[in-house]
């Protein structure tokens, strides 16, 4: 059965990748008419985007790359920056 979900509940909600790892939080949703076209993640404290993105705010991850959402949003891994902490 399909549940629908009002996009201000999504609003502050837990970005985690399909690996389990915490990507940040969702500030915002990206509407192109009456679609979402995608979701702009904060770049939190202890969230993999802070360490990826350094002093960048965030990363507008498209819709198509969303798997689930409920209490939490989960993306797919491809969504993801790559990074290397040996370059730092």
């Amino acid at each position: 059965m399909l549940k629908m979900k009002r996009i201000q509940e999504c609003y502050d909600m837990k970005v985690f990748t399909d690996a389990g790892d915490y990507f940040g939080d969702v500030e915002e949703a990206i509407l192109n008419t009456n679609k979402v076209f995608g979701w702009r993640v904060k770049a939190t404290k202890n969230s993999y985007l802070n360490k990826v993105l350094g002093s960048a705010k965030g990363v507008i991850v498209p819709h198509q790359l969303v798997k689930a959402t409920g209490d939490i949003m989960i993306i797919s891994k491809s969504a993801v920056p790559s990074y290397n902490p040996e370059e730092e």
